[in-house]
Parts: structure tokens; C-alpha cells; sequence
């Protein structure tokens, strides 16, 4: 590929540059991950630990090949509250209420086994039949419009600060040397947030008072509270309300793997495989669940870094996960983190998600996806409508009973539907530009 021409290898920039480069995939992952346990009260610190642990995992299961990232998912956030309200209205505390919800994520975690077990019984290219470029390709674009919504609010906070981290991204890529040209989003934020400091803007006194090291895990936020507990009904309402938006999440995680596979120029759906991608997520998920950490996802926003940076080598993905892993024991380092301006995440992030879009427009491209067709359209525009109109115009999601669906769901499940049942030809007649008519 000409791509090819373009990569970096990170074993030949040697250890001390792949490790700026993992720190680097650590701060791209970080503002959203960290975002998911402060939504739903879920602790920071663990969060941190089971993203770096479940990223090990699926590398491991993955054979070592896919330069992904896992991080939290926001696909269970309605999940979470839908059962924190149900335990809260059952007399139950916030605390026990997610220990509750994180049994059900555990079993939605359970799901990707069944769906990888399918792959690996009848075959990727007939499960992958389902999900063409003419599917995946408008969510992938939807993702990133979807996700943009969030750096934007972020922006809002300070503008000044969100411009210096994207000029600082934007010049550091394309006219930097070095280094400097492939680590352009770990200075975006260093520059925004040590400007932020000088302004004024961060109040480090929080960190004064924060321990240097600490243990994450406490059993009072794990599932084994809920056993303790022992309400058999609740249980199982918390699983039936939860698990299915796992067909959701499988459905961002084939999204995510086109468009890694996409930016590396590696079909990694067929080498590991998807069966092995499904089952690594899926561990990945149930372990933190298990454990009192949001749900697992591949993490567009290290897909974007990837994009920029051209360095695809996963050793570097590996050293950000035990990083990540580290730095979990360290409660002052997620203080500081949680310190950093919105507006400097928010930058940052503007860009990684407009690059998660263009990889998307990129397939439709690459593939040579017909637009003209009535039926293809049709199926497209479905997705993009409702991914964004319903983040933005239903408050995030739409309930249907305890289950409340993702745009990014709905708009998955409708175009795999569309696309299995509409024929290839609908035998429409549309106008050309010259006023025609064509079929």
C-alpha cells in the first residue's frame, strides 16, 4: 500500500520515543475514560486499572497484532442509571445500586463470547455480510459526530485554551521534526494545560491533599456486594435491562475494527480475526465489571492518534496500558488528571474525533461505495439521522421499558436491518443533473 511509505516504526524510534508515544495514547484515552466513572460515580482509580488490564487482555487474545485501545464505554451509561434508579427506588444506597448494575454490564460482557463463537462456527465473511461498507462506514462517520458533542461543551468552557491545544496539535503535525511531529497530541495538551496553570484557571490545592499511593479496589464496590446482598429479582432484572445493549456495543466494536484496520491498512476482522477481537472486548468487559469499572470498549479516540501519528506498531498501546496500570495505585496522578481543564481535553479532542469521521468517509471511499444508489442512501442516511438525532434531539437515548438505547445503537441495528431486508436494486428512477431520468 502507498500508505506503507508513510509509517513510523516505533522499534526503530527505540524506548525512550515509544514510551513519549504511549504516554501520549495514555492523555488521547484518558479525558474520556476518566468522564464515564464521574457520570455514573463509579471510582476513577479502578476505572484506570481494568482499562489498562483489559487492553493487555485483548492484545494477548488478539495475538498481539491489533493496535487498539480499550477504554470506558459510554454504550451502558443509560444502563447504569436506569438501575442505580431502580436500586435507589428499592431502598438501596447509589454504591450498592452500580455494584448492581455492574453484575448486569458482567453478563452483557458475556454476550461477545456468543457472537465471536458464530463467527468462528459459520465464518467472518458470512457474519461480515451483514455489516458492508455501506453499514459500517456511516457509523464509523457517526461516532465521531456523535462524540463531538462533548468536545465541544468542552470548548465552551474556555476557547482560548481549546484553540491553543488544537493550533499546538495541528502545527506540531504538520510542520514539526522528530519526535515532535508524531507526538502532536500529548503537546497539545501539555501547552494548553501549563498555559491554563500560568492563568490561573487550575486550583491545585485538591492535590496537596491527595495520597501519593493507594489501593483502587474496594470489595464494597465490587459485584461480590451484590451476592452478599442476595436480591435474586434484582438481579435479574438488572440483567435482562442491561444486557441487551450489548448488541450495540458489538456493533461499535466491528465499527471500530474496520476503521483500524482502515487507518493501519491491515484487515485485522481476518487476521487475528473478529472472533478474537469480539472475545478479547467481551473479557475485557466482564473482568472490570466484575470488579466495579465501567465496561470496556475499543477507543476511537486512540484510533484518531494512530491516524495522525502513522505509528502502528501495538508495543506502544501495550507500554500506555501499563502505564495506565501504574498510575492506577497513584491516587494524586488521577487528581492531577482530573484537574486538567475541560477546555484543554476538549481541543484535543475536537480533532481525534473529526478524525475518527474521516476515517469513516475514507471507507466509503476506498470501497467505492455507490451513492447513487437509491437503496445504499437510504441505508446511510438512516444511520446518520438517527445516531445524532437521537443523541441530540432525545437526550442521548430512547427508553423502551428498563432498556434504554444509544443512537449510535439504534441507528446500528436499523442499517444492518435495512441492508439484510432492501433487494440490491430497487428499480428507482432518479434524476441526473442534466434532468434525465435514470434507473
Amino acid at each position: 500500500m502507498e500508505q506503507q511509505n508513510a509509517i513510523y516504526d516505533a522499534r526503530q524510534l527505540g524506548l525512550p520515543r515509544m514510551m513519549i508515544l504511549g504516554v501520549q495514547h495514555l492523555f488521547a484515552m484518558f479525558g474520556a475514560t476518566v468522564l464515564v466513572p464521574l457520570l455514573t460515580g463509579l471510582d476513577v482509580s479502578v476505572t484506570l486499572l481494568f482499562a489498562g488490564i483489559g487492553t493487555l487482555m485483548f492484545h494477548f487474545i488478539s495475538k498481539w497484532n491489533v493496535p487498539a485501545f480499550l477504554g470506558s464505554s459510554f454504550a451502558f451509561l443509560g444502563g447504569y442509571a436506569s438501575v442505580k434508579e431502580m436500586g435507589v427506588a428499592q431502598g438501596l444506597s447509589e454504591t450498592l445500586a452500580l455494584d448492581y448494575a455492574c453484575l448486569g454490564v458482567a453478563c452483557a460482557g458475556l454476550m461477545y463470547f456468543v457472537m465471536a463463537a458464530l463467527i468462528k462456527s459459520f465464518g467472518v465473511k458470512k457474519i461480515l455480510h451483514f455489516f458492508p461498507p455501506v453499514v459500517t462506514g456511516p457509523i464509523v462517520i457517526a461516532i465521531g459526530l456523535v462524540l463531538s458533542g462533548s468536545a465541544i461543551s468542552n470548548c465552551q468552557t474556555n476557547w482560548l485554551l481549546a484553540i491553543i491545544a488544537i493550533i499546538t496539535v495541528i502545527v506540531s503535525s504538520i510542520w514539526g521534526k522528530g519526535i515532535i511531529k508524531i507526538i502532536p497530541v500529548l503537546l497539545g495538551v501539555i501547552v494548553s494545560y501549563v498555559i491554563a496553570a500560568c492563568m490561573g484557571e487550575v486550583d491545585f490545592t485538591p492535590l496537596g491533599e491527595t495520597a501519593w499511593i493507594g489501593f483502587p479496589i474496594e470489595k464494597e464496590h465490587t459485584i461480590w456486594a451484590v451476592f452478599e446482598h442476595g436480591d435474586t429479582s434484582l438481579m435479574l432484572s438488572t440483567i435482562l435491562a442491561v444486557m441487551p445493549i450489548a448488541f450495540a456495543t458489538i456493533m461499535e466494536h466491528i465499527g471500530d475494527m474496520f476503521a483500524i484496520s482502515s487507518t493501519v491498512g491491515k484487515d485485522f476482522l481476518a487476521e487475528p480475526g473478529l472472533h478474537r477481537t469480539l472475545t478479547g472486548d467481551g473479557v475485557a468487559t466482564a473482568i472490570a465489571s466484575v470488579f466495579g469499572a465501567p465496561a470496556n470498549t475499543t477507543y476511537g479516540e486512540n484510533t484518531g492518534v494512530l491516524n495522525l501519528t502513522k505509528v502502528f506498531d501495538p508495543k506502544v498501546i501495550r507500554i500506555a496500558a501499563c502505564l495506565a496500570i501504574i498510575l492506577a495505585f497513584c491516587p494524586k496522578f488521577a487528581s492531577l488528571i482530573q484537574l486538567m481543564p475541560a477546555a484543554t481535553i476538549g481541543g484535543v479532542s475536537l480533532i481525534l474525533y473529526g478524525m475518527i469521521s474521516a476515517v469513516g468517509v475514507r471507507n466509503l471511499v476506498e470501497e467505492k461505495v455507490d451513492l447513487k444508489s437509491s437503496r445504499n442512501v437510504f441505508v446511510a442516511a438512516l444511520i446518520l439521522v438517527l445516531a445524532i438525532g437521537v443523541k441530540y434531539g432525545a437526550n442521548d437515548d430512547i427508553a423502551m421499558g428498563p432498556i434504554h438505547l444509544s443512537g449510535l445503537a439504534i441507528a446500528a441495528i436499523v442499517g444492518i436491518f435495512l441492508n439484510a431486508i432492501m433487494p440490491d436494486k430497487l428499480g428507482m428512477k432518479v434524476k441526473s443533473f442534466k434532468g434525465k431520468e435514470k434507473s
